[in-house]
């Protein structure tokens, strides 16, 4: 049974920037991680191998606003990452009818203005790994039980082939969402309100679906257009054009607007063949044959959504702390983006109560 000062229950970005700090700071730790990857809702597939690069698409969390978050903006700045802005020459497309050909509206400077990360916002997190001793980073073990025995706090968690692990800490920390940690077995017990708020916390981007399709061509430049649309009839309500600079290539992707509970009714191949079909009536015939297609459901996901995410009809609100609740009172913190009272369930959020945490832990030790 290995000790640490600190375990850190999930490997996104919160759980591997705190790593990242308990590293600088000289304490032990262990992260653990239910997937058999890093990265949690980042994602960054490399969907197509181009001429020179590979072109990388975000089929989770995708951007970041440098002029209202400093905090993640300088963190990227210090580990060298190059920064992309989102915005495109050109005109944007707004489908409102079957029957009518999409509206032509001239671009806008969004404000703040977003960026993306060369190669994915996978980049990040890849980074953030390369900080951390590999030894300290546990894939493929979903902790199940949480116990408190005096002042130590023993771990438990088990692989899909059932091999399971116990660690002990001083410290945990939660960089899982909300509605996951509810899941796992808390002795002595966390108060029922507690988890009750905990689960119906809805947990960012677990209902959502995203296409994207590669070409080898740049029809949308050719048209005069930027890439950007909305659409009222779907199946994708809101789709950009994500292309690296120099790849050859041109990434299109789209969030698909047509509700979780009934994407499970169709195939993945109906669904893509739905968005292709789009992105012709879009942009023409051009886009009716893409070198490369994919979709990711995260509410397909059982390490991101829940059954309660899928039904989640009202807006995001920050979950309950942990710190002030009886026999856990300075000995669990919550640090997910989810937790993140300024910026709840972004990238920044994650930076943010993830800094909080190691701060708090750090001045109290």
């Amino acid at each position: 049974m290995k000790h640490s000062n600190v375990i850190i229950i999930g490997a996104g970005v919160s759980g591997l920037y705190a790593a990242s700090l308990l590293e600088k700071a000289g304490l032990s730790y262990q992260l653990i991680e239910a997937r058999e990857r890093t990265g949690g809702r980042i994602l960054s597939s490399a969907v197509y191998a181009g001429h020179s690069t590979d072109t990388h698409v975000d089929m989770g969390a995708t951007w970041f606003w440098p002029d209202i978050q400093p905090g993640l903006a300088q963190l990227i700045k210090e580990l060298g990452i190059p920064a992309i802005a989102q915005a495109r020459p050109g005109e944007m497309l707004f489908e409102r009818h079957h029957d009518a050909a999409p509206d032509r509206y001239p671009a806008y400077q969004t404000s703040p203005e977003s960026y993306r990360l060369q190669g994915g916002m996978q980049a990040l997190t890849t980074a953030l790994v390369q900080q951390l001793p590999p030894q300290k980073i546990l894939l493929g073990q979903q902790v199940t039980h949480v116990t408190r025995r005096g002042d130590v706090i023993q771990v438990q968690s088990a692989s899909a082939e059932n091999d399971r692990q116990i660690a002990t800490c001083d410290h945990l920390f939660l960089a899982l969402p909300p509605a996951l940690a509810a899941k796992i077995t808390f002795s002595p017990a966390l108060p029922e309100r507690l988890i009750a708020n905990w689960r119906n916390t809805a947990t960012w981007m677990a209902p959502q679906a995203k296409y994207v399709a590669l070409y080898r061509t740049h029809f949308l430049q050719e048209q005069g257009l930027s890439g950007d649309a909305s659409s009222r009839i779907g199946p994708m309500v809101e789709i950009h054009d994500v292309s690296e600079p120099d790849s050859g290539i041109t990434a299109i992707f789209g969030f698909i607007g047509v509700p979780a509970v009934t994407r499970r009714t169709v195939s993945e191949t109906v669904l893509k063949n739905l968005c292709r079909a789009q992105l012709v009536r879009l942009f023409g015939p051009a886009a009716e044959k893409p070198e490369a297609e994919m979709i990711k459901d995260w509410a397909a996901d059982p390490f991101t959504a829940t059954e309660q995410d899928l039904l989640q009809e009202n807006g995001y609100s920050v979950p309950e702390p942990v710190e002030a609740h009886g026999n856990w009172a300075g000995k669990m913190s919550g640090i997910a983006s989810e937790w993140s009272p300024v910026f709840s369930g972004y990238l920044a959020g994650a930076i943010d109560a993830a800094s909080a945490g190691v701060r708090k832990l750090l001045t109290s030790a």
